[in-house]
């Protein structure tokens, strides 16, 4: 027990270390946002329902550099600032799938044929999830309903925009989004330090049964899109098929414990499980698709490793990260603002 303990600590730090370089990079990102973007803007262009929202979100998403973590806090504000809940999701799914620097990582360990095929499968799989929650949200007054005027610091509270973008990146959206990721973390590291390192690459052989064990090892952990590519590499150099990496590497970081917990507190249940289902179906369907293709073309991956961020790096990071979550979480502003 004490070393499953340990065990258990050290995949939570390495995972917090892991994370919070883009977690924070998302944070800052959305307080920009948070200044630069009126709420009048977004609700012209993904404020309202139909394809051509939906294609914009996604679109937008695909070249972003932002992981599974570093996203939510991007999403929420989007939403928050007038994004329908179907721009929301699908920009939500596109965008951790992949970014100019992933894609860029994957054609160097994977091939031109990951590199094309990763990005395209990222902007459908936001199309499909943000359609179903159109659809499905579409029966509920709540779909219906305007987005709500935004009260946040980064909208009305004082001081410069500079000040405004800061607090509402750093204090507010922690504040938000903190104590589910932390939980959502606790679970990630629960699996990660439960589930021998070598057990899939090891006894999952090729076909559908792999793809849907990745499936189920992809979308509850953490793992950023461009980290996760080393290891679909050495997963298919011990003998994964390419449709089974694909999966992981669509799961891996479009979902993770932490954001699937954040869109049920924000977004609400059924969007959260659409999320999720569309994650999932599009996932197999890509793997069963890249299996096809792939055995009619010659595929190699490459064993080596690279661009990763320096350990340093993400340690420093994980301790601001962690920093910012406790002041968020403990520091209460003496006029108390709505939670959404």
């Amino acid at each position: 027990m004490p070393g499953f303990i340990k065990s258990l600590s050290v995949e939570f730090w390495d995972t917090v270390a892991e994370m919070s370089p883009y977690l924070l990079f998302g944070f800052f990102v959305a307080g920009l946002l948070s200044v630069v973007v009126s709420q009048t803007l977004v609700q012209r262009h993904l404020g309202g329902r139909g394809l051509w929202p939906l294609v914009k979100a996604s679109a937008v998403g695909v070249p972003l550099p932002l992981c599974s973590c570093g996203v939510i806090p991007v999403s929420m504000s989007l939403h928050k600032h007038g994004a329908s809940k179907g721009s929301t999701i699908a920009f939500l799914l596109s965008t951790p799938q992949t970014g100019v620097d992933s894609i860029l990582v994957t054609l160097s360990l994977l091939g031109p044929l990951f590199a094309i095929f990763r990005p395209v499968a990222a902007l459908i799989t936001g199309l499909v999830g943000g359609g179903l929650v159109d659809l499905f949200e579409a029966y509920t007054p709540a779909g219906q309903a305007e987005a709500a005027e935004c009260t946040d610091e980064c909208c009305s509270g004082g001081g410069g925009r500079i000040v405004r973008g800061l607090k509402y990146g750093f204090v507010t959206l922690p504040r938000d989004i903190g104590r589910a990721m932390l939980l959502g973390l606790a679970v990630a590291a629960v699996i990660s330090a439960a589930v021998p390192d070598d057990f899939f690459a090891d006894t999952l052989g090729t076909g559908l049964l792999a793809m849907v064990v990745m499936m189920f090892l992809g979308i509850p952990v953490y793992v950023c899109a461009t980290a996760s590519v080393p290891v679909a590499a050495a997963l298919i150099a011990k003998g994964l098929t390419p449709g089974a990496a694909i999966v992981f590497l669509m799961t891996g970081p479009a979902t993770n414990a932490a954001s699937f917990i954040t869109i049920w507190k924000v977004l609400g249940g059924r969007t959260a499980v659409t999320y999720l289902a569309a994650v999932a179906g599009c996932a197999l369907a890509s793997g069963i698709v890249l299996d096809y293709i792939a055995a009619s073309v010659s595929f190699k991956a490459m064993a080596h490793h690279g661009w990763m961020l320096p350990g340093p790096v993400k340690y420093a990071s994980a301790i601001v990260l962690l920093a910012v979550l406790a002041f968020a979480i403990l520091y209460r502003p003496k006029k108390t603002q709505s939670e959404h």
